[in-house]
């Protein structure tokens, strides 16, 4: 009998920390992207999303703690692992009196050439322009460029940071189908972003970042299975919410006229005894969606944003181009 061993994980971390001083960067990641994954990197700006990724491809150096990016040391082997990674940054700068088709030449003598069926396939399916400067182009046409030159080589490892900025709807779509044809090819993709409906579009699993620190990672539907109730009451005269925000599965509770609406974790229950002891008249329940359930993670978070690349200036640390991502 043949036994098939698992497929090493394409990132892992360490304990992975990076400090700016006494400022708060990423403290103590524990990081695993499976092979063959979509994997959604959640946070708001600031959260430490971007810092983690130019941790990962050595654009900056930890502080402590390790990363491996394709089994490979990221800080050793940091050369090797860009030319297997395709990376779309969220601050994109492109280099403005070079078109599209200089940019892929470019990038081609950095990591090795690319794959003309699948950049000609890309090129006519998003409608690329690459015979301008891209200092002639708008924000959604420099930004399908960099979807080109993240792709073009059919890396095993996708790394995309906030990458559908700019993009119409149309574009949108096309770029989720892509997102799911390559994890279907047997690659993997990193997808960070402050917006849920982007990831959950394509993610297989996610994880939340917050202040540095990571909040939970699981699938979508375990997330929509664990979000919280949200119940809407309904009363014939207004009643004291103090009792139901003393609930020990209340965690929120609004108050308007007659009506009660609350946030609920854990069983309803003692909600449902509680409200019937006054002159309920209407009560309606469902589940908090995923946007609701993400804030959940934020709301009365103490302190300040982290030094993540969103507060750097210019010349900030880790700050790099398209170009600079992928010099050999």
């Amino acid at each position: 009998m043949t036994v098939i061993e698992p497929r090493a994980p394409v990132i892992e971390t360490d304990r992975l920390t990076k400090r700016y001083g006494s400022a708060r960067g990423i403290e103590d990641l524990d990081l695993v992207v499976d092979a063959g994954e979509v994997f959604g990197f959640l946070g708001p700006n600031g959260s430490g999303k971007s810092t983690t990724i130019r941790t990962l491809l050595d654009f900056q150096r930890p502080t402590s703690g390790s990363a491996r990016v394709l089994g490979l040391d990221s800080t050793r082997d940091s050369v090797a692992i860009r030319r297997r990674v395709g990376y779309l940054p969220g601050d994109l700068h492109l280099f403005d009196r070079m078109t599209g088709a200089d940019h892929l030449r470019w990038f081609d003598r950095a990591r090795g050439g690319h794959d003309p069926a699948l950049v000609s396939s890309l090129v006519a399916r998003f409608e690329i322009t690459l015979d301008r400067a891209v200092d002639q182009l708008s924000k959604g046409n420099r930004q399908k460029v960099g979807v080109l030159l993240a792709f073009a080589h059919r890396p095993d490892l996708v790394i995309l940071d906030e990458p559908t900025s700019g993009l119409d709807p149309l574009m949108q779509a096309q770029f989720d189908d892509l997102v799911r044809e390559t994890a279907d090819d047997g690659r993997s993709v990193l997808l960070s972003s402050h917006s849920l409906d982007e990831v959950q579009r394509v993610a297989d699993r996610v994880a939340i970042i917050r202040e540095g620190r990571l909040e939970v990672t699981d699938t979508i539907g375990h997330l929509q299975d664990r979000a919280p109730r949200l119940l809407h009451l309904s009363f014939g005269r207004p009643v004291d919410s103090t009792a139901f925000a003393e609930l020990d599965e209340v965690t929120t509770v609004a108050a308007a006229g007659n009506d009660l609406d609350l946030t609920v974790n854990g069983p309803i229950a003692p909600v449902l005894h509680l409200a019937l002891t006054h002159d309920l008249v209407d009560l309606t329940a469902r589940h908090a969606d995923l946007d609701e359930l993400f804030l959940t993670y934020y709301r009365g978070t103490p302190g300040g944003p982290s030094h993540d690349d969103d507060h750097l200036g210019a010349d900030g640390p880790g700050r790099a181009s398209a170009g600079e991502g992928h010099r050999s």
